[in-house]
């Protein structure tokens, strides 16, 4: 066995003529287990936060988005995108009308976000299978009909099996303002998706969209695309954004600046960065208060110095070098540090298990899950024992340093 450590670790568990240095370190290692242990359970959870998250908002979310760069609309006509829409990678392509509107139903009255979108969008998108009521029917023979975000319906007091009209007004463009245009549609299904579409979104039939806002018949806000194969998302992203930038050169793509692609990622840039910002910020809490618990190391392998000065000049006369007398007390302290780590991340991962197995911990509040969820990445695990290692040497040379010159 290496002799330093041999000796750090007899150090380590044997009695000491000041029992305080026994004290001081097991609270230090005592103090680095709780904290590496909420560590690791901390990130689990924001781990499984993070997914169930991500789950939820991608689980009707197209694989890539294309929209203009400048203005609110593009033609989809255009020889380019008619090229890239003909691409077998996909197995659905939305065109789709987005718009703020006024809105009446009865004697209520609410500005509302039109989605106008095909009939198949239902289906092949896979909202269609978060109905609350009705169902998604967009048209029924000549009638128009409009699927209602939950929020907006219970605001309007809107029910599918009513008679009721929902009356769609938006300014006429060639009018300059001065008058509106209308469009009369039915209720056929109300929608939960998110609280931002529930609380004032509703689905039309794309041709009345265009005929409301006064497009032409090509000409769309965004087109969605939903990949065949999703694990081919990142090979399709290139190639779409290489028939985009040469989109971007013809002469009806300059009028609104050309193209712009957004991944799954990119469409909740906002949301994906300000969860990842959350738990950069928890981390470095937690490890700040790591770094103040493991000072106590310094003060107890000071003190550990002073009381073994009897065996350092033993250690000399045996002609051990001043430079193995300092591996012996720099191993003793890391020990310290590296035990706490080991049992704190083992305890964490404990309840983790038993938290995901048995839910020992509810979430309060009525929310779609009824306790917190655990997702254990190897990455964490690594990257904490990684952190408390290298804080803990470090502290661990300091009084060593200080002290060698009763080496």
């Amino acid at each position: 066995m290496h002799l330093p450590f041999f000796i750090a670790r007899r150090y380590l568990f044997s009695k000491k003529s000041h029992n305080v240095i026994n004290v001081i370190s097991i609270i230090s290692a005592a103090g680095i287990c709780i904290g590496s242990m909420a560590l690791i359970v901390i990130l689990s959870v924001y781990n499984g936060f993070d997914s169930i998250i991500k789950s939820f908002y991608e689980k009707h979310q197209p694989d890539f988005v294309i929209t203009a760069a400048k203005g609110k609309n593009f033609s989809a006509g255009e020889r380019e995108i008619l090229q890239l829409l003909d691409s077998d990678e996909f197995r659905y392509k939305a065109q789709v009308v987005e718009e703020y509107v006024f809105l009446s139903y009865g004697e209520r009255e609410s500005v509302a976000t039109i989605v106008g979108v095909d009939s198949l969008y239902g289906a092949a998108s896979g909202v269609g299978e978060e109905l609350s009521e009705g169902e998604f029917v967009l048209m029924r023979g000549d009638i128009p009909h409009a699927v209602v975000g939950a929020e907006l319906a219970a605001r309007l007091r809107l029910r599918t099996r009513f008679v009721e009209s929902i009356e769609l007004y938006f300014p006429d463009t060639k009018s300059g303002g001065m008058a509106l245009n209308n469009e009369t549609l039915y209720p056929s299904g109300i929608i939960s998706l998110d609280k931002e579409f529930d609380g004032g979104g509703l689905f039309v039939p794309l041709a009345v969209a265009r005929k409301l806002l006064g497009y032409a018949p090509s000409e769309v806000n965004s087109i969605e695309l939903y990949l065949d194969n999703p694990q081919e998302a990142k090979k399709v992203e290139k190639e779409l954004a290489r028939l985009l930038e040469s989109a971007d050169l013809s002469e009806k793509a300059a009028a609104h600046g050309g193209y712009v692609l957004k991944n799954r990622y990119e469409q909740n840039e906002t949301l994906y960065k300000m969860m990842r910002s959350e738990r950069f910020a928890v981390f470095l809490i937690l490890f700040f208060v790591i770094i103040i618990i493991s000072v106590n190391i310094f003060g107890s392998l000071s003190m550990l110095i002073l009381d073994k000065r009897d065996d350092i000049q033993t250690y000399k006369a045996l002609g051990a070098s001043p430079s193995m007398v300092s591996r012996i007390f720099v191993l003793q302290g890391w020990l310290v540090s590296l035990i706490g780590a080991i049992a704190g991340i083992a305890a964490g991962l404990l309840l983790c298990y038993l938290q995901k197995e048995f839910g020992i911990i509810s979430l309060p509040g009525n929310y779609i899950i009824s306790q917190y969820p655990v997702e254990v990445h190897v990455s964490d695990v690594l990257i904490t024992f990684a952190g408390i290692a290298v804080v803990g040497y470090l502290i661990a040379i300091l009084p060593v340093r200080r002290s060698r010159g009763n080496f």
